[in-house]
């Protein structure tokens, strides 16, 4: 059986975990008890925080997924001037510190668009802090020509951003691509002839949950 099985996490952390055991092993055969709990604990938190649960893909066609797991702050109509430069749908995820933070892809499609935007850290019960705070944007097109944007914005206590996908490389429905480092926010941007299947204060799981159906 592979370890991915065993302890189903996102790969880049398992060097951490194996890191925060082995000084847990170290701090017990030194009898350093305190010590010992804390980097047990610190296992225990790395293994929550970076789990990958198996998701499975929901049925349908023309459907758009989840692109994280949440709760959806907001939806509304806005002009996206960046990939759509039309007007869009914009739904608003907000992930807490224990949600998983794994990003999928929304579609199947081409990555068309690629920005990394520097900015600020303001917590996401703040105004204007998607509009503010630093992002990494991925503009998704699919074979018959919808798009959908996904902006993976940080926070207060998120800092980092991680982010696979290349510019003009292919991307399957629900297909990992990166993640958000304890918590913030997901802007997804869907077509405004997408019917929706979700409501503000939805809580949404990525690619379990169907987001609209595009038309």
């Amino acid at each position: 059986m592979r370890f991915r099985n065993l302890l189903p996490i996102a790969s880049g952390a398992y060097n951490c975990v194996v890191i925060c055991v082995l000084v847990s092993l170290a701090f017990f055969a030194l009898k350093l008890d305190i010590l010992m709990y804390f980097c047990l604990t610190l296992t225990v938190f790395v293994i929550f925080f970076f789990r990958d649960p198996v998701r499975r893909t929901p049925p349908g066609d023309n459907i758009i997924v989840s692109p994280a797991d949440g709760k959806i702050l907001c939806i509304e109509e806005v002009f996206e001037d960046t990939f759509f430069h039309t007007k869009a749908t914009r739904v608003v995820i907000v992930l807490s510190l224990f949600n998983v933070h794994i990003n999928r892809s929304p579609i199947t499609g081409v990555v068309r668009y690629k920005k990394y935007t520097h900015g600020k850290f303001i917590p996401v019960f703040k105004d204007h802090f998607c509009s503010n705070n630093e992002r990494n944007s991925l503009g998704i097109e699919d074979a018959n020509g919808v798009k959908v944007l996904v902006n993976q914005i940080t926070g207060f206590l998120a800092r980092r951003i991680v982010c696979s996908a290349k510019k003009n490389s292919n991307l399957v429905l629900g297909e990992k691509y990166g993640m958000i480092k304890f918590g913030s926010c997901v802007e997804l941007f869907v077509p405004t002839n997408v019917t929706l299947r979700v409501s503000t204060g939805d809580k949404v799981k990525a690619l379990s949950s169907i987001i609209g159906v595009i038309n």
